[in-house]
């Protein structure tokens, strides 16, 4: 009997919704694909957990050796409405038959223009805006920053502690955390300056406070006239999931715009739903300059964007910004399924309902398991902060052992966090509760055993 008999052809939402270990984790077919790996791939490419994938969809994911795996990483945020959601396969399915590149720089196409009116519509704000479309997270980043300088003629950019903004020289300037991002490729890019963050855990000030020490480190070692932009995350990502303080992000907001700062909101991460609404600075009203789009924008395909105010946006001379596969049709026609499908299935009221199960699971378990520090975060953005019991002080390993007795226990999860001391959940949005609850209850198992 062939070991790998049972496992789907195809993924996608008809793939059952269970918890199913047939093997030990990882698998013999799996060992055997990560020998070859380790044989063919850099080292320097890391993987969380070496299950090697056959299929997925809804929230689980199938392993070449037919164990479903309850999926709680959505790739980063990047499956938000699943795996091979029915509206993305489709269009895409069209897309490549039709045309897989021109290269819009070329000969454009219609499905990068209605990309690009719909972020304009989606994003907060009833001012003009356009788009410029791009591969990745980290590119769309560094393109908002280039925006901001030609905009305002300056050269300084702000970013906060605990950031992260990706792994190009420019967003590895930005990004806070030294090790795995930056450790040995420096030099790095300059005029980048870091300043404090709200982290209600850790400071409690309150968002208005908060802000003031964020402004005042500005003020004094940058200057406000010399900033072209301030770029932060409303919800941190690999950060720890912090939801800075009420207030923080709007009071940083007025004083961008007071000095003619350009106020980027990079919500990479926290957009599209993830958090219970289109974009995670609504929570707070505010109002960014420029947004940063990627991860669970084209349904796991390579897209990503910055959409802003379209004096800024055409600030930038033709042909400053672009790139040979920015806005690949097949992409754009995923992202078209994609918001359509995050539009039919309101996944926004999705988001929240996921929070409050996710929430009142993780504050029971947290009521009996006092390493727990914190349960926070927003719609299917939720974190536990993992601490000395009656401390603040960071326990990376515990968190790390809760993340791996999850993994032998067929639930998929991720750490995170400046001290690696944060479990992260981020499911995909239609997961069934039954299998949220499942992997909550998983969860609590590897805690009674941990603590």
């Amino acid at each position: 009997m062939s070991i790998t008999q049972d496992i789907p052809a195809v993924g996608g939402p008809e793939l059952p919704q269970e918890r199913r270990l047939v093997t030990e984790i990882p698998g013999p077919a799996s060992r055997a694909l990560h020998e070859r790996r380790t044989a063919a791939v850099a080292a320097g490419v890391g993987s969380v957990l070496p299950v090697y994938v056959a299929a997925a969809g809804g929230g689980v994911v199938v392993d070449v050796d037919g164990n479903s795996l309850i999926d709680l990483a959505s790739g980063i945020a990047v499956t938000t409405v699943g795996n091979a959601a029915p509206e993305v396969v489709s269009r895409v399915s069209a897309q490549v038959a039709a045309f897989t590149h021109t290269c819009f720089m070329v000969a454009p196409y219609d499905g990068y223009v209605e990309v690009c009116e719909r972020l304009a519509d989606l994003t907060p704000g009833e001012h003009a805006k356009k788009a410029a479309l791009f591969n990745s997270g980290a590119e769309a980043v560094e393109n908002a920053v280039k925006v901001a300088r030609v905009h305002t003629g300056r050269s300084a950019v702000v970013v906060v502690d605990h950031a992260y903004h990706g792994r190009t020289n420019l967003t590895m300037a930005m990004t806070a955390k030294n090790m795995p991002y930056k450790q040995g490729f420096g030099p790095f890019a300059g005029e980048v300056y870091r300043a404090p963050m709200s982290y209600p855990f850790r400071d409690g000030l309150d968002g208005r406070t908060a802000a003031a020490r964020t402004i005042d480190v500005v003020d004094k070692q940058v200057g406000a006239e010399n900033v072209a932009c301030l770029v932060i995350e409303p919800v941190l990502g690999e950060g720890g999931f912090v939801v800075p303080a009420p207030g923080y992000l709007a009071a940083l907001a007025d004083y961008c715009r007071d000095h003619g700062i350009v106020f980027v909101a990079d919500e990479i991460q926290s957009g599209m739903c993830r958090t219970g609404a289109w974009f995670a600075c609504e929570h707070e009203g505010v109002v960014p300059d420029l947004v940063t789009v990627a991860k669970g924008v084209a349904g796991g395909l390579p897209l990503a964007a910055v959409v802003g105010r379209a004096e800024m946006m055409d600030s930038v001379h033709a042909g400053g910004l672009g790139g040979t596969y920015g806005g690949n049709p097949v992409a754009c026609a995923a992202a078209l399924g994609a918001i359509a499908t995050m539009e039919q299935l309101d996944l926004n009221a999705r988001a929240r309902e996921v929070e409050a199960l996710l929430t009142g699971r993780l504050r029971e378990l947290a009521a009996t398991f006092p390493p727990i520090g914190e349960v926070r975060g927003r719609g299917a953005m939720i974190a536990i902060e993992v601490v000395e019991p009656g401390t603040t002080n960071p326990d990376a390993a515990t968190a790390s052992r809760l993340s791996a007795g999850c993994h032998q226990a067929g639930v998929l999860t991720l750490t995170c966090g400046t001290y690696g001391n944060i479990l992260r959940f981020l499911p995909p949005l239609v997961a069934p509760d039954a299998l949220l609850h499942e992997a909550m209850d998983v969860l609590a198992e590897v805690a009674s055993t941990v603590g």
